[in-house]
C-alpha cells in the first residue's frame, strides 16, 4: 500500500509538445505524481527550422491531449495558454502555482503582458537558457524576446534550469527503449514519439538523448535538496546539478506502478 500524499502544489505545464518527445516523458511523469495538481496544459509551436508538419501550438496541444486520455485524466489543454495561466494565478487557492516550462517563454510572456499583476502569485520553473555566454540554447533561442521580456520582470520568482544542467539527465536511447516499452500503452505512447518524430536531415540521433524536461519535477513533487543551485538575485536559483537518479528512478517506478 502506498502512504497517502497529499498535493503540495498546483501546476500548470507548458511546452512544445509536438516537438522533442522528452517534454511529453516530464509531463507524464508531473501527472503521475500525487504531489502534484497539474490544472492546466498549455502549449506552444515549433521553431520554423524544424519545418515540421505539426508545428503549431494546436498540433502540440492535440498529442499531448493524446497522453492525458491515455492517463484516463480530465486535465484542459490548452492551444497557446496565456490566459489558462493568468486563470490559474488569479485563483483563490492556498496552494502555491507553479508554472512549469521547457520550452520557449511565450506564453508565459504573453500572460504577464495580459495581466501584469499576476506576476507575484506564481512560481517560474524553466528548462532553458544557458550560463555561459554564447551558448545556442533552443528553448531561449526560439522567442528571445519572450525570455528577455520574463526575466526583466521585477518580483518574478524564478527556478532555472540552464542547457548545462539538463544536459544532465542524459540517458541512452536503448534504456528509453527498454523502460518504455515495458510500461504498457502509455509507456508504448511516449516510445512511438521517440520512434517517429519527424526530424529535418540535418539532426542525427546518436545513442543519448537526454530527458532535458524532467529536472522541474524535482521542484514540484519530488525534492531538489539533492540537487545544487546559485542564487544571482533573492527571488531566482540557477541549478548547476540536478539528481537524475532520483528523476529518473521516479518516473520508471510510477510509470511501472499505472501499467500494472
Amino acid at each position: 500500500m502506498t502512504p497517502r500524499i497529499r498535493p503540495r502544489c498546483r501546476v500548470v505545464v507548458d511546452n512544445d509538445w509536438a516537438g522533442d518527445p522528452d517534454g511529453l516523458v516530464a509531463l507524464a511523469h508531473h501527472l503521475l505524481s500525487p504531489a502534484n495538481r497539474v490544472d492546466a496544459i498549455t502549449s506552444t509551436g515549433l521553431h520554423p527550422m524544424f519545418a515540421s508538419p505539426r508545428a503549431t501550438p494546436a498540433d502540440g496541444a492535440a498529442v499531448a491531449r493524446e497522453l492525458v486520455d491515455l492517463l484516463g485524466l480530465t486535465v484542459p489543454v490548452h492551444a497557446g495558454g496565456a490566459e489558462a495561466i493568468v486563470s490559474a494565478a488569479r485563483a483563490d487557492d492556498d496552494l502555491p502555482l507553479y508554472v512549469v516550462c521547457g520550452g520557449p517563454l511565450t506564453n508565459v510572456a504573453a500572460a504577464i503582458e495580459l495581466a501584469p499583476e499576476v506576476v507575484g502569485r506564481f512560481r517560474l520553473v524553466w528548462v532553458g537558457g544557458s550560463v555561459a555566454d554564447g551558448v545556442e540554447e533552443y528553448n531561449r533561442n526560439t522567442d528571445p524576446e519572450a525570455a528577455a521580456g520574463v526575466f526583466a520582470q521585477a518580483g518574478l520568482a524564478i527556478d532555472q534550469f540552464p542547457v548545462e544542467t539538463y544536459r544532465q539527465c542524459a540517458v541512452s536511447v536503448a534504456e528509453l527503449e527498454r523502460w518504455l516499452g515495458g510500461c504498457g500503452e502509455v509507456g508504448a505512447f511516449l516510445w512511438r514519439q521517440f520512434v517517429e518524430l519527424p526530424l529535418p536531415d540535418f539532426i542525427e540521433v546518436g545513442e543519448v538523448w537526454p530527458l532535458g524536461d524532467s529536472p522541474p519535477v524535482l521542484v514540484t513533487a519530488l525534492d531538489d535538496a539533492s540537487s545544487t543551485w546559485t542564487s544571482p538575485t533573492p527571488d531566482r536559483r540557477v541549478f548547476t546539478t540536478v539528481d537524475a537518479r532520483l528523476i529518473v528512478g521516479d518516473l520508471l517506478a510510477k510509470l511501472q506502478r499505472f501499467s500494472a
